[in-house]
């Protein structure tokens, strides 16, 4: 319908009433809009809206009015599935209350032309002081939707005729009088069907509320039997419990009994006894200080024969006489040279020696050592090795164990409290 002129059938605009206000209004090209999804309103979001269809003649008096309901989904958009045809009930409508030219037609939920349309419909409130009539009626008469009003159309000769008083005059004001008191008897026969429909929406929702909480009681009803009934169980097992402590209680009385009697027969018994492990312990300290004498001097001994010079014709003392150097390679560290001084400590412990040079622990090299060898996820889940490829670290001294030797799905988060390293802090 054009929003400027009127059709054959008048104005149309669409009005959204929150109480006894007019809300919003809008032409039906706007509305249509809406329905089609080009624009939401965000206000509306998630909102069932009370919505007026209302049209209007060329002189903007309210011709036909249809209380419909439309919801708004979460993005302000205007249900996609609404097709309620207001056009066609508006057309439809029975007779509704005088709004300035005459009885209009009137759809709403207790008056509806297509019966099963009614649950998509509601009645508008009559009470004084809360009449959504006068509402809308003024917002029409203050024209925000700048409808052009057009002029009353006239006979385009009016000849003034000068009649006699009809002897019918009294019954024309009869039949006025009819007329007004049967749109009276109308108005309140709306005004009924509204407060009864609006009677039973409060029955029902209150019926809907008794259900609910209802159906909350028994809930919590029946999480309160379930509450004694698992408090019967555990008083239950608390007494079982109880009573098996009693027992052991009992036994262990009669057992400290049997212990102290058996304790008072065997105190000759344990005397002696203590004098044998007085008797041992002694021994036993005479033995450690002869070894502890024996360790101090073949300690000695050891750094005597290490101050020693190699014998004449041995072959360490013709390595040290050529000033040979041995060349020897370890993981992390590559090829490294030897010095004569170095050869024994190096034979005595390669890996340790090792380890030192590299600035760790023996444990901690042999701990890359075996992740360098095989580079593969060490996580272990129920005795199994995940066994995934790991990218090998080349360098002992930036190997994170638990972090480098673990894949993308079993490796932690890297953190900055991560403890390096453990570095070798023997001195030699």
């Amino acid at each position: 319908m054009d929003s400027a002129l009127p059709g054959k059938d008048g104005y149309a605009a669409v009005l959204f009433v929150e109480g006894a206000q007019v809300a919003r209004q809008m032409r039906a090209q706007e509305f249509g809009a809406f329905l089609d999804g080009y624009v939401g309103l965000s206000d509306l979001a998630d909102t069932d809206v009370k919505a007026v269809y209302v049209l209007l003649d060329g002189q903007l008096q309210v011709r036909s009015l249809v209380f419909f309901r439309i919801w708004f989904d979460e993005e302000g958009r205007a249900d996609s599935h609404w097709n309620l045809p207001v056009e066609a009930l508006a057309l439809e409508g029975a007779s509704g209350p005088d709004l300035g030219a005459g009885p209009i037609r009137l759809v709403c939920r207790s008056q509806c032309p297509r019966p099963a349309l009614a649950d998509e419909l509601w009645d508008p409130d009559m009470s004084p002081g809360q009449n959504q009539f006068q509402a809308i009626r003024k917002a029409i008469e203050a024209n925000s939707l700048k409808f052009r009003r057009l002029a009353p159309e006239v006979p385009d000769e009016q000849v003034p005729v000068l009649r006699a008083q009809a002897p019918g005059g009294q019954e024309d004001s009869e039949r006025a009088d009819r007329t007004r008191l049967a749109r009276l008897i109308r108005a309140q026969r709306l005004r009924i069907k509204t407060l009864q429909s609006v009677h039973r929406d409060s029955v029902a929702e209150i019926r809907r509320e008794h259900r609910l909480e209802m159906q909350g009681l028994r809930a919590e009803v029946a999480e309160l039997e379930q509450g004694r009934e698992r408090q019967r169980l555990v008083n239950e097992q608390l007494k079982e419990r109880l009573a098996e402590r009693n027992q052991q209680y009992l036994n262990l009385q009669e057992q400290l009994q049997q212990q102290a009697t058996a304790t008072e027969a065997g105190a000759q018994t344990r005397g002696a006894e203590l004098v044998l492990l007085n008797e041992q312990l002694e021994r036993r300290r005479r033995e450690l200080a002869l070894r502890d004498e024996r360790i101090a001097q073949l300690e000695q001994e050891l750094e005597a024969l290490q101050r020693q010079e190699p014998a004449e014709d041995s072959l360490m003392r013709h390595l040290k006489d050529q000033s040979v150097f041995l060349v020897a390679y370890h993981a992390g560290l590559g090829h490294m040279t030897l010095p004569f001084d170095d050869i024994e400590r190096y034979f005595l412990n390669p890996t340790g020696f090792a380890a030192d040079k590299c600035g760790l622990n023996e444990p901690a090299y042999l701990d890359w050592l075996d992740h360098y060898e095989q580079p593969v996820c060490r996580h272990q889940h129920q005795g199994r090795r995940c066994g995934q490829p790991v990218m090998r670290v080349s360098q002992p001294a930036e190997f994170r164990p638990g972090l480098d030797d673990r894949c993308d799905q079993h490796r932690p988060a890297a953190r900055a409290s991560d403890p390096a390293p453990q570095k070798n802090d023997d001195s030699r």
